[in-house]
Order: structure tokens, then C-alpha cells, then sequence
């Protein structure tokens, strides 16, 4: 019997770096290529799934950040319009809990290109956005579970350090770029990638494989949207920590229930005082509410400001664009 929670969960995590990829990943839940490729086409046109691509550990490649703007209602359809159609912007959603209603997350091939897609929104909208880079990870998205609890991460687990910066070649920009909107669905897709970016199928395969083994590359495979697979209810919670305690409560929050990430980003003085963020994504309200109780139980955390900021509405979702956008050959 066909089992979806089976075939996603390889989709995520166990994605094959082979010239069939997608028959080998049908072959292990006893499905014919014809078959999964008919369901991630029909999963991807109905929005659960985003791609079927890579994602990137931040400031690996490129630079990034998360950014956020004070939008009144009146000029609300405006901004979203402008943001959206921002070729650098990646992620976008309106969440409602503070004055600052408008995240976002952008990217750029290096800092000084990032700088500039925030200067040109900031005269777009009449508004400079704030600027909020990551500094410290101490838990990372590894997707929506389909089957069973969330896991916490080993006791012992510490603050989690980026993968080394790599030197990125032409070729490897050009196959960055290449994967920015994601594998077709086609039997053969890593022979489509290795045209659009000019490069042998084998050689492809050997630098994906580089990148996933390194960490360059977080996860590869299925990119699934949280909502559709029934994590209803999701939240940005963050807290103004005192900056010799942050990475010792960050740590605590990594392993409460339904915490997807858990991140250190700057202070932007006086606008926004938080240092320290959680995202959750939680199977329905109980479940939610929940979480916020274990927060409120987490040593440090009490006595610290705080915020909830919900999302109330995704406007955006893809992968980051770094290599810029490449033509259809």
C-alpha cells in the first residue's frame, strides 16, 4: 500500500544524486517513476511542496538576511507588491503581534549586492527596513515531520557552527543559479542541470555531492510547505536576552516541542530590542499553546521582553536566488 509519509520523508532527506534520481527514490517505497513523478507534479501545482531543490546553509553561499518593515494598512497592498516582485527576495509574510508586520528574507551573491536590493526597497517604500542577519544557530528546519513527535536534539548538542565559507568558481555560481527554481520533473533532471549550467552530468553530481557532504547544501530533495501537511498554527517568538546568557538559552529553546528553528540576530536599537527568535509550527492550537507554556518554563526566559508575532499570511515562498537568474536554454 502506497505510503505518501514514507515517500516524502526519502523526498526530504535521502534524495538520490544519481541520473534517474526519481526512480530510484520510487523503487524504495515499491512505486514506478510514472508514478512519484505524477504525485510531485500534482503536490507541486497545489502548493505543498516548493521545489524540488536545495537548500543552502546561510552566508555558505552568497550573503542573506531576514528583514522587516512597519507597514500601515492603507499601504499594505502597495508594499507586498513591491516586495514580492523582488527577484532577491525569497520568503515573505505578514505577521501580526508588533508594530513590525511585514518579514521578509533576502539574498544576494555577496554583502555589498544584498546591501543594495535593502537600499532599493527602503526608497521603494518610503521605509528603511530593519536589517537582521543571522549571527548563531542552535536549531535548523529540517522540514515538517509526517509521522510522529518532533525530536529535540541531543542534550549535548551545542551551538551549531557553520560549514567553512567555500570558493566558489564560475562553474559553481552557474550551477547555483541553475538550481535556484529547482530539479525538473523529468526522468533525467541532473542532465537539464548540467545544461543550463554548462558543466558534464558527472561533474554536477561530484559538486552537489561536495556541497551536501560539507554542509554547503542543508538539505536536498523536497522541499515541503509546513500548512499543507497540517501544522496549522506557526509563530516567530522572540526575546530581549541578556548577550552573555544568549547562547546558553538558545540552546534550552532548541529543544521545546515544535520548535522548527531557534536563531540569534542582532538588536536594532530603539526599533526592535530582540536578540534571540523561535520559530514554531505546531498541529493545531492546543498544540501551540502548548509550546508557549514550555517557553515560559524554560530557565532565563521569564523575566525577559518577549513578543509572539503570528503569521497570518504567506505571500512568498521559494529558494534564495544567489547566481542570479539564468536563461532557458
Amino acid at each position: 500500500m502506497f505510503n505518501e509519509a514514507q515517500l516524502y520523508h526519502r523526498m526530504q532527506h535521502d534524495f538520490p544524486l544519481h541520473a534517474r534520481p526519481y526512480q530510484l527514490a520510487a523503487e524504495a517505497v515499491g512505486l514506478s517513476e510514472h508514478t512519484v513523478l505524477s504525485l510531485l507534479a500534482r503536490d507541486l501545482g497545489n502548493g505543498r511542496i516548493s521545489r524540488i531543490g536545495a537548500v543552502f546553509a546561510p552566508n555558505t553561499i552568497g550573503a542573506s538576511t531576514v528583514a522587516a518593515l512597519s507597514v500601515p494598512q492603507i499601504d499594505l497592498e502597495r508594499v507586498v507588491d513591491r516586495i514580492n516582485g523582488d527577484v532577491n527576495v525569497s520568503q515573505h509574510h505578514a505577521r501580526a503581534g508588533h508594530r513590525y508586520n511585514l518579514w521578509f528574507a533576502a539574498g544576494a551573491r555577496d554583502r555589498r549586492g544584498l546591501d543594495d536590493v535593502l537600499a532599493r526597497i527602503a526608497a521603494d517604500v518610503g521605509q528603511k527596513p530593519l536589517d537582521l542577519p543571522l549571527e548563531r544557530e542552535y536549531r535548523v528546519d529540517t522540514g515538517p515531520l509526517l509521522n510522529g513527535p518532533r525530536r529535540a536534539p541531543a542534550r549535548s548538542a551545542q551551538v551549531l557552527r557553520p560549514p567553512p565559507r567555500p570558493n566558489l568558481d564560475e562553474a559553481d555560481w552557474r550551477l547555483a543559479a541553475a538550481l535556484e527554481c529547482g530539479l525538473a520533473l523529468t526522468p533525467s533532471p541532473y542532465h537539464l542541470l548540467a545544461r543550463r549550467s554548462g558543466l558534464r552530468l558527472d561533474d554536477v553530481l561530484e559538486r552537489l555531492a561536495n556541497w551536501r557532504t560539507s554542509g554547503v547544501i542543508r538539505r536536498f530533495g523536497a522541499i515541503l510547505r509546513y500548512r499543507p501537511f497540517g501544522y496549522t498554527h506557526n509563530a516567530m517568538c522572540v526575546w530581549n536576552v541578556p548577550d552573555a546568557r544568549v547562547d546558553i538559552i538558545g540552546q534550552r529553546l532548541a529543544h521545546v516541542q515544535d520548535v522548527t528553528m531557534c536563531y540569534r540576530r542582532p538588536r536594532r536599537l530603539p526599533d526592535w530590542q530582540y536578540n534571540l527568535y523561535a520559530m514554531v509550527h505546531a498541529r493545531g492550537a492546543e498544540a501551540f499553546h502548548s509550546t508557549l507554556m514550555q517557553f515560559d518554563a524554560v530557565e532565563g526566559l521569564s523575566d525577559v521582553p518577549c513578543a509572539v508575532l503570528r503569521a497570518s499570511q504567506c505571500f512568498k515562498q521559494r529558494g534564495t536566488r544567489y547566481g542570479g537568474v539564468m536563461p532557458d536554454f
